[in-house]
């Protein structure tokens, strides 16, 4: 058979579009499964014209017979459904199939909505042992890519009720060792809970080995961290630092009554070796259950401790569109607004972490719109930041900087958006 495997046009920032959180892993490893079954294969990202695909490589290779789909999250449906119409319409006699999360989270909508001939749910074990075929990707790089991308197990041994991992991957099932896949520098491990592999020190054993011997340089976890169960075993940390990891991420989804707790991984990791301020990252999940003002408390701590939040603003698993769009005044017609929270308080906290994430990695006390476009010279930014930090209390920070004709924030203070804040 001739196989063409397709990821649909995507809103992935160009900036993003070969970055490691958004290469098509199930449709690179089905590429190898195809390959040893003898079949032609193709990868296109995006949509393409006939002519071009043609093009692409052997010049024989014209009509597909098979046609996979991959689909990411449920509120990019649209970006599939296109995706199956574009293909559709250019080769009507090939088989469509549809794969990927929207796909096993919402299966009779995607079957109904895309006009797809087979829905695919969760993992396709076989393509599961394959190896990515990296190659393919090569027309759709500047640059090749300088990692690799690997699962030392699947599932997840939580059950959260905004996550569809346990749907989409019921089963958790892990690996005893990695060693014989490594085959790059640098490793980027898929896991939904890393951490949660029993045979996690087994495996970060052999990093840390081949992290010794310069076979290997970083490794980083596209999902964060279970923290809890960094707690129990504290030892993981100096493991995790040996095996060259970084960007580490922990999650604090709960309420802000958790503080303690996450202080103390934080703590766990920093007396590992990570860099507070560089290295570690606390995902938060906003436009949820936890109202704002719960959800400042918790972006307050992260300032507090030093750290980085990466926040991950919340959308319903059958949620089927997003029209997000920060620079202007929304409704719940474009996205989904909890129903305690509201769009000035969602964008309101989007804007209030961004600015503390500046204030943290250059370990500013205060955010200056006029000094980050540099409307201000340079040594007056400096001898203002070295003036502020040598400041005691939040009243004389602000009597400082109100001698200077710039607008500020401080991370220290609950900022509801301009008209809550004026009632």
């Amino acid at each position: 058979m001739k196989v063409l495997l397709a990821e649909p046009d995507f809103p992935i920032p160009n900036k993003s579009k070969n970055h490691k959180n958004f290469l098509p892993i199930g449709l690179l490893k089905l590429a190898s499964l195809y390959r040893q079954q003898g079949h032609k294969v193709k990868l296109i990202r995006g949509h393409r014209n006939k002519a071009e695909v043609r093009s692409n490589g052997d010049s024989r290779w014209c009509i597909p017979d098979e046609i996979l789909i991959t689909s990411l999250f449920t509120y990019w449906a649209d970006h599939v459904k296109q995706a199956v119409k574009h293909y559709r319409m250019l080769y009507p006699t090939a088989r469509i199939s549809v794969g990927g999360i929207y796909a096993s989270l919402m299966p009779d909508h995607c079957k109904a909505y895309t006009g797809c001939d087979k829905v695919i749910q969760g993992i396709v074990e076989e393509a599961e042992q394959a190896a990515p075929a990296y190659d393919l990707l090569d027309d759709s790089l500047t640059a090749p890519i300088d990692y690799q991308i690997i699962h030392t197990s699947r599932g997840c041994v939580r059950s959260c009720s905004f996550c569809g991992t346990w749907i989409i991957e019921p089963n958790f099932s892990y690996k005893t060792t990695i060693r014989e896949e490594i085959i790059a520098r640098n490793i980027v491990f898929y896991d939904n809970n890393l951490l949660a592999n029993p045979h996690i020190a087994d495996i970060l054993n052999e990093l840390i080995a081949l992290k010794k011997d310069n076979t290997i340089l970083w490794c980083e976890a596209q999902s964060g961290f279970d923290g809890r169960i960094l707690q129990q075993k504290p030892h993981i940390a100096n493991m995790l630092k040996k095996a060259g990891f970084r960007n580490i991420r922990i999650a604090w989804d709960g309420s802000y009554d958790q503080h303690a707790m996450i202080e103390n991984q934080i703590s766990t990791l920093s007396e590992a070796g990570f860099s507070r301020s560089r290295e570690i990252y606390v995902f938060v999940l906003y436009n949820w259950d936890i109202p704002f003002e719960e959800m400042e408390q918790k972006r307050i701590k992260c300032a507090e401790w030093n750290v980085q939040i990466s926040d991950c603003r919340y959308r319903p698993l059958d949620q089927t569109y997003d029209h997000f769009d920060f620079s202007k005044a929304q409704t719940s017609e474009d996205y989904f607004i909890h129903p305690s929270w509201s769009d000035e308080l969602v964008k309101q906290y989007d804007k209030n972490v961004r600015r503390q994430n500046i204030c943290v990695r250059h370990r500013f006390i205060f955010y200056s719109k006029e000094f980050e476009r540099k409307k201000i010279d340079k040594q007056t930014i400096s001898r203002v930041h070295a003036t502020v930090k040598s400041l005691k209390s939040t009243s004389e920070i602000r009597d400082y900087l109100n001698k200077f004709d710039i607008t500020y924030w401080l991370p220290s203070e609950v900022t509801y958006p301009p008209e809550r804040a004026g009632s």
